[in-house]
């Protein structure tokens, strides 16, 4: 976490969470989700505008978290924005020489393969669970032909209770709300 997002949470301890403003898709692109976007629907279905500015998403990337319930934030400043995951937590790039790095740049050591039903590729990680970049399919079948990795099938569905995240955070919090 940057020492600037530090010093702003021991200045301002109780600034309100913020959720559904940020979300991750599949590919490792952040969205903004302002009012007009979260109105139109999970964000599965309506993202909002994808970030495109490096310094920000660089920010973003450095001061990315989980809490102890599997909520993924970003921490800006003394507020805690959830992010709303599309899939995965962390989406993982494969080099051509084999290093694992998270859509953050964050480098990580893939324990296990999944495949799931619709043929996605997961690694489970020492960072956590992360979707494999369409991109990277082909290292990935390449590493398990030659005996890097040995696939296990999953059902999509199980791997937030799995491997301990929420995908959605907002949803999560709605549910909890008194009626």
């Amino acid at each position: 976490m940057d020492e600037i997002v530090k010093q702003a949470l021991a200045k301002w301890p109780h600034v309100p969470h913020c959720y559904d403003w940020l979300g991750l898709d599949a590919r490792g692109n952040w969205y903004l989700r302002d009012d007009r976007v979260q109105a139109a629907g999970p964000f599965a279905r309506s993202k909002g505008s994808m970030l495109r500015h490096d310094k920000l998403i660089d920010f973003i990337g450095r001061n990315y978290d989980c809490d102890a319930q599997g909520q993924w934030f970003f921490q800006n400043g003394p507020q805690r924005v959830y992010v709303e995951l599309e899939c995965t937590p962390w989406i993982w790039r494969i080099g051509p020489a084999g290093p694992v790095r998270s859509h953050t740049g964050a480098a990580c050591v893939p324990r296990a393969c999944l495949v799931d039903e619709l043929g996605r590729v997961y690694l489970a990680a020492d960072r956590g669970l992360g979707l494999v970049h369409t991109q990277d399919v082909l290292a990935v079948a390449e590493a398990i032909e030659q005996g890097c990795w040995t696939p296990e099938e999953v059902q999509s569905a199980d791997l937030p209770a799995r491997y301990g995240f929420v995908r959605s955070p907002a949803l999560a919090r709605a549910r909890q709300a008194p009626s």
